[in-house]
């Protein structure tokens, strides 16, 4: 089983700030960046379906990693997302990312076209041989209708720079088979399942809740890396009240996102409701309070968690 991190742990897939007339804002996303990288996030993902890559220009996603590396310096990873349905379009952005600063990209399924499995392997290939960048596969069949097909993960394993998954396969079995047989480092894309893909072996999150709790988040990875599972299950299970909201209350997570940050959104794209945005304050408030709460797991607790022969279970 590989613990191969490539990107650290924690990463928010960051959304893209505009300017009032609706123009890319440039300072806001480094103050932004900087922000998220100063409460725990390892790296950012950048122009990503949370940063409206599909309003945003191929000049503009350029000048936005550019901005971003600026703004938080070399030590956290950059990811930029380059996927499109098109592979010479994805390849010519896969580039312009590694010109712009990025240290990995971040390639979806193509989607609508539905290709074969032979097809998503040899776009995949193609877009890792573009550049010298490390790759994470997006599998995300629920919005591009095509699946990576666990035979085909095992041979895009085999490249040498396509090196991570971002999972939103909603299928645990196949990720922990995939993550005990090849060197892919798993990470989740979907944050209810954050611990448990962690616990059999991920490498972390690509999160677009961290764009409003990013402390949160990582508070759940650091108990369970410090050996304190029961107390990493109970920070993750505060996390989801709000994760619920946020991801799966029938508005994308850029929307939700932005209700909480502020800023515009590039159409089709439209704001949330008042009463939408007011119930997400209110339960990133609660979330923010219950971290004040100090919990410490008592010491003849950790002892009684011994076997008779002496050592950890």
């Amino acid at each position: 089983m590989s613990t191969h991190r490539p990107f650290g742990r924690a990463l928010c897939a960051m959304i893209t700030p505009f300017t009032g007339s609706g123009a890319l804002d440039l300072d806001a996303a480094g103050k932004l960046a900087a922000r998220l990288v100063g409460e725990g996030c390892d790296g950012l993902v950048l122009n990503g379906t949370t940063g409206e890559s599909p309003t945003t220009t191929d000049a503009e996603k350029a000048a936005l990693v550019r901005a971003v590396r600026e703004a938080v310096g070399p030590a956290p990873a950059l990811v930029a997302g380059v996927g499109t349905a098109d592979t010479r379009h994805t390849a010519e952005l896969a580039r312009q990312a590694e010109a712009a600063g990025a240290d990995g990209l971040l390639v979806v399924t193509p989607y609508y076209s539905r290709p074969p499995q032979d097809a998503v392997a040899a776009h995949f290939l193609k877009v890792a041989d573009a550049t010298g960048l490390p790759v994470m596969v997006y599998d995300i069949p629920g919005r591009t209708g095509t699946r990576v097909e666990p035979d085909t993960m095992r041979r895009l394993a085999g490249h040498p720079r396509i090196t991570a998954v971002k999972d939103c396969s909603y299928d645990l079995l196949t990720a922990a088979r995939l993550i005990a047989e090849t060197p892919l480092a798993y990470y989740s894309g979907s944050e209810e399942l954050n611990l448990p893909l962690y616990a059999v072996g991920g490498a972390g999150y690509v999160s677009t809740v961290a764009n409003v709790a990013p402390r949160q988040l990582r508070a759940v990875l650091d108990a369970y890396d410090a050996g304190d599972t029961a107390l990493a299950a109970r920070l993750h299970a505060r996390t989801l009240p709000l994760v619920e909201r946020m991801m799966a209350a029938g508005l994308p997570g850029t929307v939700t996102a932005k209700a909480l940050l502020g800023g515009p959104l590039r159409e089709p794209l439209r704001p949330a409701g008042r009463e939408t945005a007011d119930g997400l304050r209110a339960l990133l408030e609660e979330l923010v309070q219950a971290e004040s709460v100090v919990e410490v797991l008592p010491r003849t607790a950790a002892c009684s968690r011994t076997s008779s022969s002496g050592s950890s279970i």
